[in-house]
């Protein structure tokens, strides 16, 4: 079964860790550099990757004559999308497991930051009785 952890994180404005100590970015980034070859090796990790923060994001909608229409920055977002893991494993709970894991990295001081990791099961496709 197929996982997608998403991370939140804090919005206001651009990312919060560009506040923080250097120490404690690289501790971060070793962090999550770690926890992707440790998934690696389990065979786990299917895909991960960090996002660029708000204040560069854009909504894109298709105009009546089909070409791209931009609205933002949204800077002032509550919360926004910091990066994700697609994961596959044997069930939730282990999903679970994993996204508890990647809620601890470290942040200033090198306290875990506990941050909220949506998880959501990718479907392989549409339900038979649609198709």
């Amino acid at each position: 079964m197929k996982y997608i952890l998403m991370m939140n994180t804090p919005g206001n404005g651009p990312y919060q860790v560009a506040n923080w100590p250097q120490q404690d970015i690289k501790a971060h980034i070793a962090f999550m550099m770690g926890f992707a070859k440790k998934l690696k090796g389990t065979g786990e990790l299917v895909a991960a990757e960090g996002l660029a923060g708000p204040d560069q994001a854009k909504r894109v909608r298709a105009g009546a004559d089909g070409k791209p229409i931009t609205d933002g920055v949204f800077p002032e977002s509550k919360e926004f999308l910091a990066g994700y893991w697609m994961i596959e494993v044997e069930n939730p709970e282990r999903a679970y497991a994993i996204a508890a894991e990647a809620s601890a990295a470290p942040g200033p001081g090198g306290k875990p930051l506990n941050m909220a990791i949506e998880v959501r099961q990718v479907m392989s496709g549409p339900p038979p009785e649609l198709m």
